[in-house]
């Protein structure tokens, strides 16, 4: 089966789950989506997936896995540094994996959308980020919703960068550092001059863009990264999520293993979900 369009759900180190299983279906098809719609980490497994340097960045985060002390830094703030160190190592990162081959190998591929957030314009930015992230985890403990509510209600609108139209290479890191800015774990997105926060705030599980492919009669694909039990069916929208639990911290920048077990479960169920489509 053919999907004219993916989306990709956020959740920190949970999304390299996505990685594996888009390796492992892409080693089975020559068919890519002709769009993609990412948020958060999820935007991040994207890029770098269709740029072709996963096998690089897995390295490199396992590596600095290996040399991370802890995952709270408490003199950091009385040092110059941040509390939680992945606020600094993350765009590091970012800026380690992209450069101009792998701009344009994402320009020459399947047009990504990497969702921000906007906040509200009624609330100061501060006050808007903490309400947001407040009512979001309230939102998720009580009743694990799969596409949250509570930040549009709040106000919080979608805006989307895209892969095709970045102007230049600092715009892209700009987009991919705010599509996953949590605060206080990471600093305040900037985009376009204007504020932007992690996409998932209005929807973790961006799929609004879905909706003319599957309105044509064009099947689209939405990976999760957490475990919902039963999916909704929806016409020509086709929803995977991992097969069992990833246990690790979304944030974690200890955890090498973890992210190495959740990339190898992303692997088998991305071949196993190949081996059912071609089966069909």
């Amino acid at each position: 089966m053919t999907f004219a369009a993916l989306a990709l759900a956020g959740g920190g180190n949970r999304c390299y789950w996505q990685g594996g299983f888009l390796d492992a279906l892409w080693r089975s098809t020559a068919d890519r989506p002709r769009l993609i719609v990412a948020v958060s980490a999820g935007a991040f497994q994207a890029c770098f997936t269709v740029a072709g340097v996963g096998d690089r960045v897995r390295a490199r985060v396992q590596e600095a896995c290996r040399a991370a002390k802890g995952n709270v830094d408490w003199l950091g703030p009385l040092q110059g540094r941040r509390l939680f160190p992945v606020g600094d190592l993350y765009p590091r990162l970012l800026d380690e994996t992209f450069g101009e081959a792998e701009i344009a190998r994402l320009r020459a591929g399947p047009e990504i959308l990497i969702k921000v957030s906007r906040p509200p314009r009624w609330l100061p930015v501060g006050l808007a980020t903490a309400t947001g992230l407040v009512g979001y985890q309230i939102e998720k403990k009580l009743l694990n919703p799969l596409h949250p509510r509570v930040g549009r209600g709040l106000g919080f609108v979608a805006d989307y960068v895209s892969t095709h139209a970045v102007a230049s290479r600092d715009d892209l890191l700009a987009a991919l550092a705010a599509s996953a800015c949590v605060p206080p774990f990471m600093p305040l997105g900037q985009v376009g001059g204007a504020a932007a926060l992690d996409g998932g705030l209005v929807d973790n599980v961006p799929v609004a863009r879905l909706l003319p492919f599957e309105e044509a009669g064009e099947k689209t694909l939405v990976l999760a990264t957490r475990h919902y039990g039963t999916l909704p069916e929806i016409p020509n929208r086709t929803y995977v999520q991992p097969s069992r639990r990833i246990r690790i911290d979304k944030f974690s920048i200890t955890d090498g293993d973890g992210i190495a077990r959740a990339h190898a479960l992303g692997e088998e169920d991305g071949a196993a979900f190949a081996a059912r489509q071609a089966a069909r």
